[in-house]
Protein backbone atom coordinates (compact mmCIF):
# COMPACT_ATOMS: atom_id res chain seq x y z
CA UNK A 1 0.00 0.00 0.00
CA UNK A 2 1.57 3.29 -1.09
CA UNK A 3 0.87 6.90 -0.15
CA UNK A 4 -1.52 7.33 -3.05
CA UNK A 5 -3.94 4.56 -2.03
CA UNK A 6 -3.39 4.71 1.75
CA UNK A 7 -6.60 5.88 3.46
CA UNK A 8 -6.12 9.28 5.08
CA UNK A 9 -6.98 9.07 8.79
CA UNK A 10 -9.74 11.42 9.87
CA UNK A 11 -7.92 14.51 11.10
CA UNK A 12 -9.40 16.70 13.83
CA UNK A 13 -6.44 19.06 14.14
CA UNK A 14 -3.22 19.74 12.27
CA UNK A 15 -0.41 22.22 12.76
CA UNK A 16 3.38 22.19 12.54
CA UNK A 17 3.71 20.54 15.97
CA UNK A 18 1.05 17.86 16.24
CA UNK A 19 -1.92 16.01 14.77
CA UNK A 20 -5.13 14.80 16.37
CA UNK A 21 -6.49 11.84 14.42
CA UNK A 22 -9.38 9.41 14.81
CA UNK A 23 -8.58 5.71 14.72
CA UNK A 24 -11.26 3.33 13.45
CA UNK A 25 -11.89 0.10 15.37
CA UNK A 26 -9.86 -2.90 14.25
CA UNK A 27 -6.83 -0.88 13.10
CA UNK A 28 -3.49 -1.25 14.88
CA UNK A 29 -1.74 1.90 16.10
CA UNK A 30 1.74 0.63 15.14
CA UNK A 31 2.90 -2.26 12.96
CA UNK A 32 2.68 -5.76 14.41
CA UNK A 33 4.67 -8.87 13.61
CA UNK A 34 4.19 -10.32 10.17
CA UNK A 35 3.30 -8.88 6.77
CA UNK A 36 -0.43 -8.99 7.50
CA UNK A 37 -0.01 -6.55 10.42
CA UNK A 38 1.79 -3.70 8.66
CA UNK A 39 -1.30 -1.61 7.94
CA UNK A 40 -1.76 0.63 10.98
CA UNK A 41 -2.63 4.17 11.96
CA UNK A 42 0.99 5.31 12.20
CA UNK A 43 1.79 3.99 8.71
CA UNK A 44 -1.32 5.60 7.24
CA UNK A 45 -0.50 8.89 8.95
CA UNK A 46 3.14 8.83 7.84
CA UNK A 47 2.07 8.26 4.24
CA UNK A 48 0.46 11.73 4.36
CA UNK A 49 2.44 13.45 7.15
CA UNK A 50 5.94 12.00 6.85
CA UNK A 51 7.05 13.41 10.21
CA UNK A 52 4.17 11.93 12.25
CA UNK A 53 5.31 10.17 15.43
CA UNK A 54 3.32 8.02 17.85
CA UNK A 55 2.87 9.49 21.35
CA UNK A 56 0.33 7.10 22.88
CA UNK A 57 -1.77 4.17 21.70
CA UNK A 58 -5.28 2.79 21.65
CA UNK A 59 -6.04 -0.93 21.64
CA UNK A 60 -6.64 -2.33 18.17
CA UNK A 61 -10.31 -2.94 19.02
CA UNK A 62 -10.85 0.59 20.42
CA UNK A 63 -11.85 3.55 18.25
CA UNK A 64 -11.35 7.24 18.85
CA UNK A 65 -9.05 10.21 19.24
CA UNK A 66 -5.27 9.93 19.28
CA UNK A 67 -2.42 12.48 19.28
CA UNK A 68 0.66 12.27 17.04
CA UNK A 69 3.70 14.53 17.31
CA UNK A 70 5.52 16.01 14.33
CA UNK A 71 9.00 16.25 15.88
CA UNK A 72 11.05 14.42 18.46
CA UNK A 73 10.94 17.45 20.77
CA UNK A 74 7.14 17.60 20.68
CA UNK A 75 6.94 13.81 21.08
CA UNK A 76 9.03 14.10 24.26
CA UNK A 77 6.96 17.02 25.55
CA UNK A 78 3.65 15.22 24.97
CA UNK A 79 4.96 11.98 26.48
CA UNK A 80 5.99 13.91 29.58
CA UNK A 81 2.56 15.58 29.73
CA UNK A 82 0.93 12.13 29.67
CA UNK A 83 3.31 10.94 32.39
CA UNK A 84 2.42 13.94 34.56
CA UNK A 85 -1.31 13.36 33.91
CA UNK A 86 -1.64 16.76 32.24
CA UNK A 87 -3.56 15.38 29.26
CA UNK A 88 -7.18 14.47 29.99
CA UNK A 89 -8.81 11.54 28.20
CA UNK A 90 -12.37 10.29 28.40
CA UNK A 91 -13.90 7.22 26.86
CA UNK A 92 -17.47 6.09 26.36
CA UNK A 93 -18.38 2.42 26.68
CA UNK A 94 -21.32 0.09 27.01
CA UNK A 95 -20.80 -2.46 29.80
CA UNK A 96 -22.71 -5.52 30.90
CA UNK A 97 -25.09 -5.17 33.82
CA UNK A 98 -26.80 -2.23 35.48
CA UNK A 99 -24.22 0.01 37.12
CA UNK A 100 -25.43 2.30 39.88
CA UNK A 101 -25.65 5.10 40.71
CA UNK A 102 -26.72 7.07 37.64
CA UNK A 103 -25.22 10.34 38.87
CA UNK A 104 -22.81 13.14 38.06
CA UNK A 105 -20.31 11.95 40.66
CA UNK A 106 -17.30 9.97 39.50
CA UNK A 107 -16.55 6.60 41.11
CA UNK A 108 -13.03 5.18 41.45
CA UNK A 109 -11.66 1.76 40.54
CA UNK A 110 -8.22 1.32 42.17
CA UNK A 111 -6.89 -2.13 41.28
CA UNK A 112 -3.24 -2.97 40.36
CA UNK A 113 -2.69 -4.50 36.91
CA UNK A 114 0.04 -6.96 35.89
CA UNK A 115 0.91 -8.85 32.72
CA UNK A 116 -0.44 -12.39 32.53
CA UNK A 117 2.79 -13.88 31.17
CA UNK A 118 1.31 -17.31 30.47
CA UNK A 119 -1.56 -15.82 28.44
CA UNK A 120 0.05 -12.77 26.83
CA UNK A 121 -1.15 -10.19 25.82
CA UNK A 122 -3.76 -10.55 28.60
CA UNK A 123 -3.53 -8.53 31.82
CA UNK A 124 -4.76 -9.48 35.29
CA UNK A 125 -5.47 -7.83 38.63
CA UNK A 126 -2.51 -8.71 40.88
CA UNK A 127 -2.22 -7.15 44.34
CA UNK A 128 1.41 -8.24 44.71
CA UNK A 129 2.97 -7.87 41.27
CA UNK A 130 0.60 -5.38 39.65
CA UNK A 131 1.32 -1.72 38.92
CA UNK A 132 -0.88 0.92 40.54
CA UNK A 133 -3.85 1.57 38.23
CA UNK A 134 -6.82 3.91 38.67
CA UNK A 135 -9.92 4.48 36.56
CA UNK A 136 -12.80 6.89 37.16
CA UNK A 137 -16.25 5.86 35.93
CA UNK A 138 -19.64 7.52 35.73
CA UNK A 139 -22.84 5.77 34.68
CA UNK A 140 -24.83 7.69 32.04
CA UNK A 141 -27.84 5.51 31.26
CA UNK A 142 -29.23 2.00 31.49
CA UNK A 143 -29.99 0.27 28.20
CA UNK A 144 -32.49 -2.52 27.64
CA UNK A 145 -32.45 -3.05 23.89
CA UNK A 146 -32.56 -6.34 22.01
CA UNK A 147 -28.90 -5.85 21.19
CA UNK A 148 -27.67 -4.66 24.59
CA UNK A 149 -29.81 -6.25 27.28
CA UNK A 150 -29.29 -5.00 30.85
CA UNK A 151 -26.31 -2.83 29.99
CA UNK A 152 -25.03 0.54 31.14
CA UNK A 153 -23.55 3.33 29.06
CA UNK A 154 -20.61 4.81 30.97
CA UNK A 155 -17.94 7.47 30.79
CA UNK A 156 -14.46 6.27 31.73
CA UNK A 157 -11.46 8.42 32.62
CA UNK A 158 -8.15 6.57 33.11
CA UNK A 159 -5.85 8.20 35.66
CA UNK A 160 -3.05 5.82 34.71
CA UNK A 161 -2.20 4.32 31.33
CA UNK A 162 -1.78 0.58 31.73
CA UNK A 163 -2.28 -1.79 28.80
CA UNK A 164 -5.96 -2.83 28.52
CA UNK A 165 -6.64 -0.86 31.71
CA UNK A 166 -10.28 0.06 31.06
CA UNK A 167 -11.15 -3.42 29.82
CA UNK A 168 -9.45 -5.14 32.76
CA UNK A 169 -10.92 -2.80 35.39
CA UNK A 170 -14.50 -3.06 34.13
CA UNK A 171 -14.29 -6.84 33.89
CA UNK A 172 -12.76 -6.99 37.39
CA UNK A 173 -15.74 -5.18 38.93
CA UNK A 174 -18.19 -7.47 37.16
CA UNK A 175 -19.20 -5.19 34.29
CA UNK A 176 -17.13 -6.22 31.26
CA UNK A 177 -17.29 -4.07 28.14
CA UNK A 178 -19.73 -5.43 25.57
CA UNK A 179 -17.95 -6.97 22.58
CA UNK A 180 -14.71 -7.57 24.50
CA UNK A 181 -13.32 -10.82 23.11
CA UNK A 182 -10.47 -10.87 25.64
CA UNK A 183 -12.06 -10.14 29.02
CA UNK A 184 -15.83 -10.60 28.71
CA UNK A 185 -17.78 -13.83 29.03
CA UNK A 186 -18.67 -15.30 25.60
CA UNK A 187 -22.32 -14.23 25.82
CA UNK A 188 -21.26 -10.61 26.53
CA UNK A 189 -18.58 -10.60 23.85
CA UNK A 190 -21.12 -11.91 21.33
CA UNK A 191 -23.53 -9.00 21.86
CA UNK A 192 -21.49 -6.78 19.51
CA UNK A 193 -19.27 -7.33 16.49
CA UNK A 194 -16.90 -4.66 17.86
CA UNK A 195 -15.62 -3.63 21.26
CA UNK A 196 -17.97 -0.93 22.54
CA UNK A 197 -15.19 1.38 23.72
CA UNK A 198 -14.51 4.77 22.13
CA UNK A 199 -11.90 7.41 23.04
CA UNK A 200 -14.26 10.35 22.72
CA UNK A 201 -12.49 13.31 24.37
CA UNK A 202 -8.97 14.76 24.54
CA UNK A 203 -7.94 17.91 26.38
CA UNK A 204 -4.36 19.14 26.37
CA UNK A 205 -2.14 22.19 26.51
CA UNK A 206 -0.39 22.81 23.20
CA UNK A 207 3.30 22.01 23.80
CA UNK A 208 4.50 25.04 21.81
CA UNK A 209 2.09 27.92 22.35
CA UNK A 210 0.31 26.83 25.53
CA UNK A 211 -3.17 27.03 23.97
CA UNK A 212 -5.75 24.70 25.53
CA UNK A 213 -7.01 22.27 22.90
CA UNK A 214 -10.11 20.16 23.45
CA UNK A 215 -11.68 17.69 21.03
CA UNK A 216 -14.78 15.53 21.33
CA UNK A 217 -15.70 12.76 18.91
CA UNK A 218 -19.25 11.43 18.64
CA UNK A 219 -19.49 7.88 19.96
CA UNK A 220 -20.35 5.62 16.99
CA UNK A 221 -22.47 3.11 18.92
Amino acid sequence: MNAIDTPIPQCWYEDEALLVLEKPPGLLCVPGRGPDKQDCLSARAQAHWSDALIVHRLDQATSGLLIMARSLAVQRALSLAFEKKQIQKRYEAVVAGLLKPLATDWQLIDLPIAADWERRPLRVIDAEQGKSSQTLWRALAHEHTAQHQDCTRVLLSPLTGRTHQLRVHMAAVGHAIVGDALYAAPEIAAQSQRLLLHAKMLRLEHPINGQILEFESKTPF
